[in-house]
């Protein structure tokens, strides 16, 4: 039999602007712990210094974690240019500097070469995993480690600001995977003048917006009290780019036990995923056939 899960079966979405300073993992814990709930999950990971959106899914929205995962996100940021780290970001040690500035017109003909389908290797002081074990690890007992590059589809990638001639603030729109630090280290080697990220802030991830994201702080001044679940988000926001149906009593009864049942899920095609609800509870995600969903994940709600 498996464990119990402590704490309160709540389902919904907190969506949080993330401070500097905190792991990805530590806000979870945070909000989990906040809203005494015994499930939780986030959709992408921000580095420790990074800031914005965090999207924490609790309860039956953990099922949904992974559409919004592959979603769109955008990212707002500060290269600083003339020097490399090893880290590729502010935190870590300087390994290489220059003094060749490039002019603003060479960088925004040079981001045309990071837009698109592209390859990109990974920073070595990343959550990657070698052979079972995280690269960060390898990293800091000073292993010298080679990383498989990656595809990405960017986009967009434009200049938002140049504050002098040692900083370039870019924008980017990107897929599933993506590491802004191996952008701002790729694109200062194209230049010749080396790169790093000096600050990060995602602004939007799939339909979750920077707007609508409270303060961390809020969270500490509202734990375990019900003002705090006030802000909550419906679970079903992050099915948004997916099709949305109804189905009847019946079949909502098949779906909870994990069987095909009719549905109607309009303006979709055989093999096309999409999910249902039945008097306005979400009940099921699935692969639609002939007139039935075949569910993959079933919502628990009662």
């Amino acid at each position: 039999m498996g464990k119990k899960r402590k704490g309160r079966n709540i389902s919904g979405w907190l969506l949080v602007d993330k401070p500097a300073g905190m792991t990805s993992t530590a806000v979870v814990n945070k909000v989990k712990w906040a809203l005494n709930a015994n499930k939780a999950g986030h959709c992408g990971t921000l580095d420790p210094e990074a800031t914005g959106v965090l999207a924490i899914a609790l309860g039956e929205a953990t099922k949904t974690v992974s559409y919004v995962t592959e979603a769109s996100k955008c990212y707002r940021f500060l290269v600083r240019l003339g020097a490399a780290t090893n880290t590729d970001d502010v935190e870590g040690e300087i390994i290489a500097q220059s003094d060749l500035r490039p002019s603003d017109d060479d960088i925004k003909e040079a981001l045309n070469r990071f837009i698109g389908d592209i390859e990109q290797i990974p920073p070595k002081f990343s959550a990657v995993k070698i052979d079972g074990e995280r690269a960060y690890l390898r990293a800091r007992r000073g292993e010298d480690i080679e990383l498989v590059a990656r595809r990405l589809f960017v986009q967009s990638l434009l200049v938002i600001a140049r504050p002098d001639a040692d900083h370039v603030e870019l924008e980017m729109v990107c897929g599933q995977g993506g590491y802004v630090r191996s952008i701002a280290r790729d694109l200062g080697e194209y230049l010749s003048c080396y790169g790093h990220v000096k600050r990060l802030r995602r602004l939007w991830v799939g339909p979750f917006d920077i707007k609508e994201c409270i303060d961390f702080g809020v969270i500490q001044d509202l734990e375990r009290t019900p003002e705090l679940e006030s802000h909550l988000h419906p679970m079903e926001i992050g099915l948004q780019d997916l099709p949305a149906g109804s189905c009847s009593q019946e079949s909502a009864q098949r779906l909870r036990n994990g069987n095909p049942a009719p549905v109607i899920l309009p303006d979709v095609d055989y093999g096309d995923i999409g999910w249902v609800a039945h008097q306005g509870k979400p009940i099921a995600i699935g692969e639609y056939r002939y007139g039935s969903l075949h569910p993959n994940r079933v919502f628990l709600l009662s």
